[in-house]
């Protein structure tokens, strides 16, 4: 299957693998560095798949799914979770004891998003949205996710008119202050 045929649930789904495969690589780590650098890739992970969720998957939970619109603010209050977590994530010292116990939180949040997703709501989209359709969210997350913000603003709203008017920009001061510092995003 070509990268551009995988419906939104193949790349959501390969997405929460990827991010805790990574958070596993984390935990196994004993250098401080790697796991500075590892840490901020799947931050930087995270706040693309989540906005870009944000800006597509979820006004399409709530447009085809009964009762999309109470999963969609159960979603979003995981999100402000996850990225409360991230935010003191990043804060930390890798070589700080709180930076693992962070970490293992991260881990079990993203989790328990992730199955939640990919066991009620994902079914439930196949079933009621077309193929074709679900591709073409597939794409609309792929560029979403190029644009997104790769660092966490616990205080942005997690809003897809936000996202799409000011995601962008705060997405490129992101971008730019990662190539500034020479923070890891991929």
């Amino acid at each position: 299957m070509a990268m551009h045929d995988r419906d939104v649930t193949q790349i959501l789904t390969a997405d929460h693998k990827e991010m805790l495969a990574l958070l596993d690589q984390i935990q196994q780590t004993a250098d401080a560095e790697s796991r500075r650098d590892m840490a901020d890739t799947v931050i930087a992970e995270v706040m693309r798949h989540s906005v870009a969720e944000e800006m597509y998957v979820y006004p399409a939970i709530e447009e085809w799914i009964p009762n999309g619109t109470a999963m969609v603010e159960h979603d979003k209050d995981e999100h402000e979770e996850i990225v409360q977590v991230m935010k003191e994530l990043e804060d930390l010292d890798a070589s700080d004891p709180a930076f693992m116990i962070q970490v293992r939180q991260l881990k079990e949040l993203i989790a328990h998003h992730g199955t939640h997703e990919e066991e009620e709501q994902f079914p439930q989209l196949r079933s009621h949205v077309s193929v074709d359709r679900l591709q073409e969210l597939g794409r609309q997350v792929e560029n979403a996710k190029n644009l997104a913000p790769t660092r966490p603003h616990p205080s942005a709203p997690h809003s897809e008119l936000f996202h799409k008017t000011l995601g962008a920009g705060v997405g490129m001061v992101d971008r730019l202050r990662d190539a500034l510092s020479g923070r890891r995003t991929r």
